[in-house]
C-alpha cells in the first residue's frame, strides 16, 4: 500500500491519457505521387474556377451545379493520394517475419478502408452542407430568396473545406472540438478550412458597394473568396504555419 501511495502525489488527480495528448498535425504522405498531386491540386482548382468564372457570373446556379462534381473528384483524388485516412495513424506496421517464421493469424495490421473512408467523408460533407447553409443565412445570406444559390455555395464550401478534414479526422469528437474551437494544429486540411471561411466572410465586402457590376450579385464574390481563401490557407497551413496552434 505504501509503495502505491508513494507513486501518487498528495492532492494530485490523475488525468486520462486522452486529455493530455494533443491532436497532431496531419502530414502529407511521403510518396512521389503525393508530392506531385499536392502541387497540381491547387492549380487544377484555380484553373477550373477561372475557366468557369464568366459562366458563374452569367448563371451562378447552373455553373455551381455542374462544377461541384468535378471539384468533388479533384478533392477525392487529392485526399486519397496525399492524405492519411482517418484511423491510419494508430495502425502499427506489420512485423517483418524472420526466415522460417510462420505468419500468425490475426497478427497482421489492418488499416482503414480508403474507399469507405472517402465515401463517408463525402456523405458527411453533403450533410454538413445544410448546416453551412444555415450559417450563411445567419451571416446575412438571403433567407427567402436565392435558396439554391446559397445551398450550392455551401456545398462548394463543404467539399473544399470540410471533406479533407472528414477524410483525415473522421468523426473523432476530440479532434472536431479542437477544430471548431480553432485550437487544432495547422496543416493543409485545417488551414484550407480556415482560409475558406475567412475568404467567404471577406468575399461579402464588395456586394453592397455601389459599383453596379454583374459579378457583385450573390454569391459570386462569396465563392471567389472561398476558393481564394481555401488555396491560400492550404498553402500556409502546409508550410509556414504547419503544426502551430493559435490558442
Amino acid at each position: 500500500m505504501s509503495s502505491l501511495a508513494g507513486n501518487t502525489k498528495t492532492g494530485e488527480i490523475s488525468k486520462p491519457k486522452d486529455a493530455e495528448t494533443q491532436t497532431q498535425a496531419v502530414r502529407i504522405l511521403p510518396s512521389s505521387e503525393a508530392q506531385v498531386i499536392r502541387h497540381l491540386h491547387p492549380a487544377l482548382l484555380l484553373s477550373l474556377f477561372l475557366i468557369r468564372f464568366n459562366a458563374l457570373v452569367a448563371d451562378p446556379v447552373k455553373t455551381m451545379t455542374s462544377s461541384i462534381p468535378i471539384v468533388a473528384v479533384i478533392q477525392a483524388v487529392y485526399a486519397v493520394t496525399c492524405l492519411p485516412p482517418a484511423g491510419s495513424q494508430g495502425v502499427k506496421p506489420a512485423k517483418k517475419l524472420r526466415p522460417g517464421e510462420k505468419k500468425k493469424s490475426g497478427s497482421e495490421a489492418v488499416g482503414p478502408n480508403i474507399a469507405v473512408t472517402t465515401l463517408v467523408a463525402l456523405i458527411l460533407s453533403v450533410i454538413a452542407t445544410l448546416g453551412l447553409h444555415v450559417i450563411l443565412v445567419l451571416f446575412g445570406a438571403p433567407f427567402l430568396t436565392h435558396v439554391s444559390h446559397t445551398l450550392l455555395c455551401s456545398a462548394h464550401l463543404a467539399v473544399l473545406g470540410l471533406f479533407p478534414l472528414f477524410y483525415t479526422r473522421g468523426v473523432s469528437s476530440k479532434d472536431w472540438l479542437e477544430i471548431l474551437s480553432a485550437a487544432a494544429p495547422s496543416d493543409e486540411a485545417f488551414g484550407g478550412l480556415v482560409g475558406a471561411c475567412l475568404g467567404a466572410w471577406l468575399g461579402a465586402v464588395p456586394i453592397p458597394l455601389d459599383w453596379d457590376r454583374e459579378w457583385q450579385k450573390w454569391p459570386v464574390t462569396i465563392l471567389c473568396g472561398i476558393y481564394a481563401g481555401y488555396l491560400a490557407g492550404k498553402l500556409l497551413g502546409g508550410t509556414i504555419v504547419f503544426g502551430r496552434t493559435f490558442r
